[in-house]
């Protein structure tokens, strides 16, 4: 798996079976990564040397404004730098396997496709637009580093919203909004809840 077309082609043939297999289960937004991780290395045939979960990355003097503002509500001995941790990461080739937090700075200029996973799991709540909107405005900040650096990514919003209730899914309203917003910012959007179906990459 080379280029961004390769994980592109990887995530659109495990799309249905992530669909399918998250469906049929309830749990933890955990439990889904490690789904998700699994039909992308099943059915995605993405390698096992190229794909890693809660993959930690360190970028020294943000330029992205949500990133400086992030690093700045750190204790003051903290600062100078920021650490997202990605859900699920599709990597180059040149990673070797390795994306251990001693090689952080270089599992940020080797990703292909970063994925932040978000599931409907709280009783009598459901998945707020401020969070979801949160988390693609990180993902967009994401790309904005990896593209200072001369390198390059797709950042990819992922929402498994299968709580039987429909009071615990999220509202059309809020899908709506939250779709524009990663549209704006050019982050992929996809989502499944046993109404809606969206697939935006």
């Amino acid at each position: 798996m080379k280029s961004l077309n390769d994980a592109k082609q990887a995530i659109k043939a495990s799309w249905p079976k992530i669909k399918e297999e998250c469906l049929s289960v309830l749990g933890s937004e955990l439990h889904y990564q490690a789904m998700i991780y699994h039909l992308l290395r099943e059915h995605g045939e993405v390698p096992v040397r190229q794909l890693g979960m809660n993959v930690k990355m360190w970028i020294d003097n943000p330029v992205s404004s949500l990133f400086q503002e992030l690093d700045r509500k750190k204790h003051i001995g903290f600062q100078g730098g920021f650490e997202p941790i990605p859900d699920i990461v599709i990597f180059k080739p040149e990673i070797g396997g390795d994306w251990r937090r001693r090689n952080n700075k270089f599992t940020l200029l080797k990703m292909l496709v970063a994925i932040e996973v978000k599931a409907s799991e709280r009783a009598n709540g459901r998945l707020q637009p401020s969070e979801i909107n949160l988390d693609i405005k990180k993902l967009a900040a994401h790309r904005e580093e990896v593209k200072a650096r001369n390198a390059d990514m797709l950042p990819i919003m992922l929402v498994i919203d299968s709580a039987p209730l429909e009071k615990e899914r999220m509202t059309d309203q809020a899908l709506q909004q939250a779709l524009n917003l990663a549209k704006e910012l050019e982050v992929g959007f996809l989502y499944v809840s046993p109404k809606h179906d969206i697939y935006a990459i």
